[in-house]
């Protein structure tokens, strides 16, 4: 039921919580307070375990027919059998061969190949409009965060943001390299990604917010 337990050197009470992201039930347990009090606590919530995890988006694998969501777009994964192992994207169609059992690991190669080179493009673009170097683009797959910037001029994201809307994509892009002039979040760090995105990045947030843990579930199959 419990899938992670923190002993926490600050935390003032017990505290039960599910990833959005993963579906992985937390327990936040005080540093000297009894693990066994904290565990018999936390059986008397596997109901409201079970609801919260009911609630969360379902697994969306990449299987033939799935729908995938790229940037502005919903591309529909077609396969066939044969011994062609290369994605295609033609129009609103990703074309795939080869071996169904690696199939999904391909897809998600390409998604992370296409956001690399979407993001490194859109990053250039928005550091040059701010003045400002960046040293490195990368791609992961982190849980709690879209993008960081390190005071290397490195910049990391999220591969998932190229399943995202092309303005949420860019409102992040915009984010971290306004971190190139502020390592903080300070009203004028605010002020900056406004004027390098040319709008309210509010909106992105907001959609980030509500949708964002949709996106961690593309590609998995359980």
């Amino acid at each position: 039921m419990i899938d992670e337990i923190v002993r926490h050197p600050t935390a003032k009470r017990i505290r039960l919580s599910i990833d959005p992201a993963t579906g992985t039930a937390r327990l936040v347990v005080p540093k000297r307070a009894p693990l066994k009090t904290a565990l018999a606590w936390a059986e008397d919530k596997k109901d409201w375990i079970a609801e919260q995890r009911a609630a969360l988006p379902r697994p969306r694998p990449f299987e033939p027919g799935a729908l995938i969501p790229f940037g502005d777009m919903v591309l529909t994964l077609e396969w066939e059998a044969g011994s062609r192992r290369v994605i295609q994207l033609e129009e609103d169609r990703l074309s795939a061969s080869g071996p169904i059992e690696t199939l999904g690991r391909r897809v998600e190669a390409w998604l992370k190949r296409q956001a690399l080179e979407v993001l490194a493009r859109e990053t250039a673009e928005i550091a040059r409009t701010a003045g400002v170097s960046v040293s490195k683009v990368s791609v992961a797959d982190p849980k709690a965060r879209w993008g960081s910037c390190a005071s290397t001029g490195a910049i990391r994201y999220s591969w998932r943001l190229i399943l995202a809307p092309a303005f949420v994509r860019r409102a992040t892009v915009a984010h971290e390299v306004a971190h190139r002039v502020h390592m903080n979040h300070a009203p004028a760090f605010h002020a900056l990604v406004a004027e390098l995105l040319g709008e309210d990045p509010a909106p992105a947030t907001a959609w980030l917010r509500q949708h964002g843990a949709g996106l961690h579930w593309f590609g998995r199959s359980s």
